[in-house]
């Protein structure tokens, strides 16, 4: 009979966005982590399945590395997403505001007849809501330009943190192969 060399494998899947599905793959593979597959979910997400070897050297030192980086990983989607949040609120607020101008306008023509002030009040109040409408979408775009320039040098460090806490691992795996 012949001698096979059996390895015993752990399995893992993770569920990622589609736009980071290379990122994660390649922070995976630092770890010593092989994909065996990817799966795209209903809501628009990748199902990533991944296979290591249980014998593994320096497993424990490779498990809390890969446990840095991701949180690294989560902290750069979530600055990633700060760039618009604030901007996102405050333009629905506002488009909420200049709708209820626009609207008050339009009632203000319609529900007192016969009264030239009242249409002229509620033109000039539908030509600001319209406006402040207008506005709405330039002051979105100067609040995300101001957020990106504040939150840019943040995802940078994160990222090359992340980079680093990669190297770390892959120099581990590295050194089990010499």
């Amino acid at each position: 009979m012949q001698d096979k060399d059996f390895v015993s494998y752990e399995y893992k899947t993770v569920n990622v966005k589609t736009k980071d599905q290379t990122k994660a793959m390649d922070m995976y593979e630092a770890f010593g982590w092989e994909i065996t597959g990817t799966t795209p979910t209903v809501i628009g997400d990748v199902t990533i399945s991944l296979k290591r070897d249980r014998k593994q050297k320096h497993k424990q030192e490779l498990t809390k590395l890969e446990r840095q980086a991701e949180d690294t990983f989560e902290a750069i989607n979530r600055l990633q997403q700060s760039k618009t949040m604030g901007a996102n609120i405050f333009a629905y607020i506002f488009g909420v505001f200049a709708t209820l101008v626009l609207g008050g306008g339009m009632c203000l023509v319609m529900l007192i007849e016969n009264s030239i002030p009242a249409l002229i009040g509620g033109i000039v109040l539908g030509v600001i809501g319209l406006a402040l409408c207008g506005v709405n979408y330039f002051i979105y775009k100067k609040i995300v330009a101001k957020r990106i320039k504040q939150v840019l040098p943040v995802i940078d460090q994160t990222e090359e943190k992340l980079a680093n806490i990669l190297e770390k691992g892959n120099d581990l795996l590295r050194a089990d192969l010499i």
